[in-house]
């Protein structure tokens, strides 16, 4: 839930901050001002409260328990688009096509692990996270022949293009033979901290089968 507003009266936002903190509910606040510069018109935004912590907070709705330090990873591909072969070749993660997309990837941090899923077809691999996200501009160069196609902050601005993080893999494993058991977590957040014991399942299903210490 997100309230749109010029200003905030002091109890409504306690009562924002309560219903995140004590009751769990996603909810968040932003704020639009307008300033004129000559004839010039700017619309700034703000956000009460970061938005990667209501929407964590969204994917971890009615579930209950500790976070087990393992991220997970949706790492959506399609024909012509994001490539997993590109990803496991030249070790790195992606998101984009809008900032809902991307900014989870900010969550993560140089020795962070991940459990990297493909939408629909399944686990694919394991790493470590080796560096800070940064825009496709910066990670796509001449040395890198990718088969993907990806938006770059030149063609399409900094809110739609993709942002990569790179990654040592531990284990991967081709898209044919990805992990696709039923009672195995998902989600639809590019990054996510979850708290639920399906997500300790599948920790631990994937590190017996890939024998991952």
């Amino acid at each position: 839930m997100v309230i749109v507003a010029a200003e905030l009266d002091a109890s409504t936002e306690r009562i924002i901050n309560y219903l995140n903190d004590k009751v769990s509910v996603a909810v968040n606040a932003v704020f639009f001002s307008v300033f004129r510069d000559g004839e010039n018109m700017y619309l700034s935004r703000s956000w009460m409260i970061d938005p990667v912590e209501t929407e964590e907070r969204a994917a971890n709705t009615g579930q209950r328990g500790e976070w087990n330090g393992e991220f997970y990873v949706s790492f959506g591909t399609s024909p012509g688009g994001r490539s997993w072969e590109d990803a496991a070749e030249y070790g790195f993660i992606s998101a984009g096509g809008g900032r809902w997309y991307s900014k989870t990837l900010f969550m993560l941090k140089p020795g962070d692990r991940v459990w990297v899923n493909i939408p629909g077809t399944g686990y694919v691999g394991v790493a470590e996270v080796s560096g800070h996200p940064v825009v496709a501009d910066e990670f796509i160069t001449s040395v890198k022949s990718l088969q993907g196609q990806y938006y770059m902050a030149a063609d399409c601005g900094e809110d739609e293009a993709e942002y990569f993080v790179p990654v040592n893999w531990r284990h991967k494993v081709p898209a044919t033979s990805a992990v696709n058991e039923v009672g195995l977590f998902g989600n639809q957040n590019s990054v996510a901290r979850p708290r639920t014991p399906k997500w300790e399942h599948t920790v631990t299903r994937l590190k017996e089968l890939w024998q991952i210490s």
